[in-house]
This record gives structure tokens, sequence and C-alpha cells, in this order.
């Protein structure tokens, strides 16, 4: 009894501590599929002993909060679901009763609440006990009706979602890859809970309710039905959960027609609920400690295949975090091939015994994200690098709260300035498409790149990058063809490429300008020279001549002078009739290439262009001069006049 009540102890640390990690801090400690075998251990251990401990995960819902929102008890405590993985076990669970099924969406739980109307409240679900205050936030989703036609308290509940198609153009935009979010629900969940609703409006966070709690005000009947209740909702505007109603008889056929779904939807989900249609009948049932018995989650059974363990690779970032990489034989998983999973860090690595040459099982959690889930054999001697795979200084290892980690101890560890790579190569510099930052850091740990002149030769690694995740031979091509293109750029874009601090590349062209574009002599001058130039001051000129001082930043810069040519330049003449006139650039152009082509050919001519309208503002360019955008509006409250491309360029001739 003792040692199942010791091990008990021990599961609840862990799935705690796994809790935390994922609900708080937005990031994973364990996969999910470990979470739920640990889970299912104690859920055993507390039947067998007949006891729980306190701080037990399974008596207790969510996690507290630790955000500056305001805080609000819910007029009742919102429940987890239990769950099952067996579409047998829910067939039996419906019996002879009517269900609903639909979605279980990974998004943040969010009650609402409206009055005459009106949206009045939105809540977090947070512990269970409390939520965060989100009304603001609310307020910016994107599908969410501001006011319905019914005029009495309504209160529902839905989930706030991150489309796919979102998530990733959110995480492009993102430079710093430590920064970029893990997965939808991590960007959900920050996004709702924004002190600035400004933030949250930029996310693209949709609303989908699931679930009416209550009307009061108005005599509304629903015939006692689930259904009935949410079609009333979409009746008001609201979007609403896909759902299907189910019987024994047809429950196993739909599962498998929302599992065939999963791979199409642009939404988060994890699993399916299965809720009794009768209203009455499912408050008869009652709840237990932590769960309503009258619905219940199902999770997605795993497809899990047996393959061998190849290697363990050895990733780092520029955080100094080297994390181990599971590299197996491909499998066909969900419809896909993989060969690759993230073991997170050494504690689940060392919990996994492994072993090159091991059996191990491998599934995809939630069906998308590669993951280890066992290892059958178990024949450990993973040996832990102590030198970092990239500059090859000492490693050290690091435990956090039961977990332990592998850190590269090295300041100068060509890893953690993977940002000047990824500067380097940015639209505004010297625009080599197809090297996010994450493709860089996996370059600079294969060992493809050393320095920045490196970026230039990379042809000398076809072969591998060509069978790296992610490319393939077009890819490969189209990288190699976009670095050639590189190669002729302007001297302001060089400049800027470098990453001084504090030069952005508006300075870069102001100094170019002062330089006649020589580059040679731009790179020899000294302060008092630079703060001639009009915009550039004190703090500017030291970075710039510091920069330029520095030995390595000359080796770096003979180097990169090798690989490129500096295409020929006008100077711009006094007698531009774009000199020193302002502009402001709004919707899509069809004689430039892009903003930025337009942008530089303003500036070429002496103008300058700037992202909002002012009264210092001489033009407008849009080429949709009726259009009711806020550019357009500001522009005519002004009197600025608002000019088409095709007007820019008689202009500018």
């Amino acid at each position: 009894m003792e040692n199942k009540v010791n091990k008990m102890k021990e599961l609840v640390g862990l799935l705690n501590e796994a809790g935390k990690a994922y609900y708080q801090e937005n990031r994973e400690i364990m996969s999910n599929y470990e979470y739920d075998s640990l889970y299912d251990q104690l859920v055993d251990l507390e039947k067998e002993t007949g006891t729980v401990l306190s701080n037990s995960p399974t008596i207790h819902v969510g996690y507290e909060i630790l955000s500056e929102l305001p805080k609000e008890r819910h007029d009742e405590q919102m429940l987890s679901l239990d769950k099952t993985k067996d579409v047998l076990s829910l067939k039996e669970w419906l019996g002879s009763q009517k269900g609903v099924l639909s979605w279980k969406l990974d998004g943040l739980t969010i009650v609402l609440t409206y009055r005459e109307g009106y949206l009045v409240k939105a809540v977090t679900r947070g512990n269970g006990e409390y939520g965060e205050v989100i009304t603001n936030n609310a307020k910016v989703f994107k599908n969410l009706p501001h006011k319905i036609q019914y005029r009495g308290e309504l209160i529902l509940r839905g989930e706030a979602v991150i489309k796919y198609s979102d998530f990733e153009k959110i995480n492009a935009g993102i430079a710093d890859v430590d920064s970029k979010y893990k997965n939808p629900r991590n960007l959900c969940s920050g996004s709702v809970r924004q002190l600035n609703n400004e933030i949250t409006a930029k996310r693209n966070i949709h609303f989908f309710a699931f679930q009416l709690v209550s009307v009061k005000g108005e005599d509304i009947t629903f015939d006692n039905s689930r259904v009935v209740q949410l079609n009333w909702l979409k009746e008001l505007g609201f979007e609403v959960v896909e759902s299907k109603i189910v019987t024994q008889e047809t429950i196993e056929d739909v599962v498998q027609l929302f599992s065939d779904k999963v791979h199409e939807n642009d939404f988060p989900s994890d699993g399916l609920v299965l809720i009794l249609d009768d209203i009455d009948y499912g408050k008869s049932l009652g709840t237990t400690a932590k769960f309503p018995r009258d619905s219940i989650a199902f999770k997605w059974m795993d497809e899990i295949r047996d393959t061998t363990l190849t290697e363990i690779e050895w990733s780092a970032s520029r955080t100094g975090l080297i994390n181990p990489i599971a590299v197996f034989e491909p499998v066909e998983l969900e419809g896909t091939t993989v060969s690759r999973a993230s073991l997170h860090n050494l504690s689940i690595m060392e919990a996994l015994e492994l072993g090159l040459g091991d059996t191990v099982q491998v599934y995809k959690a939630n069906m998308i994200i590669p993951q280890l889930a066992d290892n059958l054999t178990r024949s450990g001697g993973i040996e832990i690098p102590k030198e970092c795979p990239v500059c090859h200084q000492p490693t050290q290892i690091k435990q956090e709260n039961d977990v332990k980690s592998l850190f590269c101890t090295n300041e100068e560890c060509l890893a953690k300035r993977i940002k000047s790579f990824t500067h380097f190569v940015s639209r505004d510099a010297m625009n080599m498409e197809g090297l996010s930052e994450a493709t860089i850091e996996k370059f600079i740990a294969k060992g493809f790149l050393h320095q920045l002149a490196d970026l230039f030769h990379l042809q000398n690694n076809k072969e591998e990058i060509v069978e790296m995740e992610g490319f393939g031979k077009k890819s490969y091509d189209n990288l190699i063809a976009s670095i050639e293109k590189s190669r002729v750029t302007t001297p302001a874009k060089f400049l800027y490429s470098l990453g001084i601090q504090n030069i952005g590349l508006s300075n870069a062209k102001l100094i170019c300008k002062e330089f006649k574009n020589n580059f040679d002599e731009m790179r020899k001058t000294e302060s008092d020279r630079l703060l001639t130039i009009p915009g550039i001051g004190g703090v500017i000129a030291d970075s710039f001549v510091e920069f330029f001082r520095k030995e390595s930043n000359l080796i770096m810069i003979d180097n990169l002078l090798k690989e490129i040519t500096f295409e020929s330049q006008e100077i711009k003449t006094e007698n531009s009739t774009l000199t020193d006139k302002t502009f402001v650039i709004t919707g899509s152009l069809e004689k430039f290439e892009n903003r930025n082509a337009l942008k530089e050919f303003i500036e070429a001519k002496g103008g300058k262009v700037t992202g909002s309208v002012t009264s210092k503002t001489d033009y407008l360019i849009n080429n949709d001069n009726l259009s009711s955008s806020s550019k357009n509006k500001k522009a005519k409250e002004l009197g600025i006049e608002i000019i088409t491309e095709e007007e820019f360029i008689n202009l500018s001739n």
C-alpha cells in the first residue's frame, strides 16, 4: 500500500508540473500520449487504493490564473469531461438515448453573457471556478455578434480558436524562432488574454458556440433538446460548432465520418464531445466531483506504428537549449510519412531508455504532431553530448522542476546568433527567399553555415538539403535561385543587412546618399562626418563607427563583398518632381511589383514614404480612390490628393 501511495505522489507531481507548463507557460515537458498514460495509471491506483491525494489532477479542474486581467467567479463550476478512446465505450455510454456529437475544439473556452441584445461580459474558463474577464477582447473576435435579437439575458459557452492558416501566417511573421508559437492553442490563449485588445484583433480569433447555459426574461421553449438550442443560437447569428445527432445504431459511422475530416479542418481539434440531447434527463444525472454525467469526450485512438530508432540528433537553438530529436525508419502515420520526432528534453529521452536500433512506437498527437509513444526494447546507452553540435564548446545539464535539459555554455555560439542570419536574408536586406529562421537553424545545426558568406555556397550541400524534411528538388532550386539573385544589391540594403545597432533601412539610405554609394569610403568614416547628415544623431553615428572598428566585422564584410555586386544607382537630382514630397501607399498595386518597390522608386527620386496619413502627407497612392478604407477617409478629411499608380507615374515624370 505504501509503495502505491508513493507512486501516486510521484504521478501527481509529474502531471501537475506538466499541466502547469502547458496551461500557464505555453510549453510542453511531455507528450499528450505520455500525459494520458500517466493520468490513467493514477486513476487506476486511486481506484485500487481508495485514496485520492488532495492535489491530484483527477479532482482539480484547471490551474491558477497568473495574468493581470480581472477575475470573476463563475455562477456554476465549469467541470472537465470524462474521456474515452474507445468507440464501443462511447456507444455503451449513450445507451438508448439520443446524443449530439460535435468537435472538441482545441482553443480556450469562453462564457458569454448578453443582456438587452448586447454583449456585456466574456469570461475565460480559468481554473473552472474563477475565470478572467476578457470582454473587450471578445468584442474583436472575427465572427462574434455584438448585438442579437434576443432581449432577455442569454448565457452561452463556446470555444475561441485560431485557425491553422492564420496560425501559420502569424508565426511566419515572427523572426525570432524561439518566440514562435508552438501550436494554435498556445497562440489563442495568449491572444484572448491580452491586456490590449488591439493585439487580440490582429490574431483573427474565431468563436464557436457549443452550449446554451441559460436564458432569462423571455419565454422560449426548446423542446427539451440540445439540438434545438444550438439551432436557435445559429438563428441569432452565432457560429456553432459542427454537430450531428447520433444513436447507438449510428454513432460508430458518425465517429468515422468526423475522423475522416480531421485532416481537412482549418481549425484545431483534439477529439469529439458527446452530450445527451435530452436536457432534463441529462441534468437529472448530476455530476461527479470533476465530471458532468450528461456528456463525455472522445479522443482519437492514436494510430501507432513500430519502427527502428536510427539516430538521436541534437539541435541547438539561439537560447542555448540543445534538444534531442529522434530519427527513425520512415513510417506512414495518418496519411503522411514521418521519420523524426522531438523528444523535448533529456528527462523524456532518459525515461524512454533509448538506444540506437531500439524498436520504438510512433504516433501523431492529435493526429498531427509526431511523437514517441514507447520504446519496446529499451537498450539505453544514448550518450549525452559533452560538446555543442554547433560550436563544439562544453555543454551543461540543467535541472528545473524535475526536468533535465541540455545547454551550450558558449555565449558566442553560432546557434545563439541565428538572428543575425535571419536579418541578413530578410526582405528589406538581401531578400533571400526560402530561408526562414527555422531553416537557418537547421542549416547551422547540420554545419552548413559558419559565417554569413556561407549562405552563398549552400549548393555545396545540395544532396543533404534536398533530402531534408520540408525540402525537395523544387524548394532547393528556388532557394538557390533566390540566393543568386541577391548577389546584385544596393549599398543601402547591404549596409542594412549587416545588422548594425540603430541602423535601419532609412538611415542606411541616408548614409549611402551622403557617400554617393561609395561603400569603401563610408566604412572608414568617423562620427563627425556622419553627424553632418540630417537625421543621423550621436547614438547612430557611434554605433556605425564602433561596428566598423571591430576586426571580426571587417573580416565578415570582406568575405561578403567577394560574393556580391552593387548595382549602379542614380543619385537624385535636386529638381526632381518628387523632391521633399511625402507619400502614403495603400491598396493593391498593378504597375509596381510590391509596395517596397514603389517605396524605393519614390526615395530614389527624392521623395519620402510614411505609413499613416497626416497633415504633412502630400499624396495618398491608391488605385481604388473610392475605397472606404481608413487611409482614404483620413485623406479626404484633410484634403489630401488621392492618386492612382498611373497618375503617380505621370507626376514622377
